[in-house]
């Protein structure tokens, strides 16, 4: 899978915050993707050492919007852990 597509966005919680300081990372990545194609992704998209991955997948919820039920797309979300020293820097300027 190409690197570009496996990354979709971080995930900016309070918990996911709280990870940061420990060298963790969360992504919502693409549901094809697995724990070596979100490694190469993280290392050459912000130039930083990989020492694990964790992926969950998200079941999406259903919704009422007045009579109709829909639901809402399924997600997968990784934790990405760094080797000591290495950061990223997702809010820049903030």
């Amino acid at each position: 899978m190409k690197n570009v597509l496996v990354l979709k966005k971080p995930v900016v919680t309070e918990k996911s915050t709280v990870m940061n300081q420990a060298s963790r990372y969360v992504f919502e990545v693409d549901t094809r993707a697995n724990k070596m194609d979100v490694k190469n992704a993280v290392q050459s998209a912000f130039n930083v050492t990989v020492l694990k991955v964790n992926i969950m997948n998200i079941k999406g919820k259903k919704k009422r919007f007045g009579p109709k039920i829909s639901k809402l797309p399924d997600r997968k979300k990784a934790i990405v852990t760094l080797s000591q020293g290495d950061s990223i820097t997702i809010f820049e300027g903030v």
